[in-house]
């Protein structure tokens, strides 16, 4: 009985990790955070097939620092602003105007939570720089 219970858990972290890891290539090349999916989508399927597990860490690697380089200036963090705002204005407009194409409130309410996950991942981002370079800082002597 424990045996098939585990098999079940793996096959749906297997399918999950997949289909986070699918919409992370996707949002590679759309807006969003597809880096960030992928590496989510690789951990799950490390935990699913272990002979993965070595994929985790070069992945992790890439996504903290494309993570960190969205917060690396003010000018990529305003335009990072810009966008979740636009992504919440649209979310609004795309969910009362019914001429808009694919009009109502799906498509306007994914928008308003990809705006909110956008500022969620930029304040995360900021705070990890923030606390990396409070720790690089060198301190005066010791006394």
């Amino acid at each position: 009985m424990a045996r098939g219970v585990e098999s079940i858990r793996r096959t749906a972290l297997g399918v999950l990790g997949a289909v986070l890891l699918l919409i992370g290539v996707a949002l590679l090349v759309l807006p969003g955070p597809g880096l960030l999916l992928v590496f989510a989508g690789v951990v799950l399927l490390a935990r699913a097939v272990p002979a993965l597990d070595r994929f985790v860490a070069p992945v992790r690697g890439r996504a903290m620092r494309a993570a960190e380089e969205s917060v690396s200036s003010r000018w990529r963090i305003a335009g990072s602003v810009l966008v979740g705002l636009f992504l919440l204005g649209a979310g609004v407009v795309w969910g009362l105007v019914p001429e808009v194409p694919y009009s109502g409130w799906a498509t306007g309410a994914s928008l308003i939570v990809s705006g909110f996950v956008l500022f969620a991942l930029l304040g995360c981002s900021r705070r990890r720089v923030l606390a990396a370079r409070r720790d690089e800082v060198p301190q005066g002597p010791v006394r």
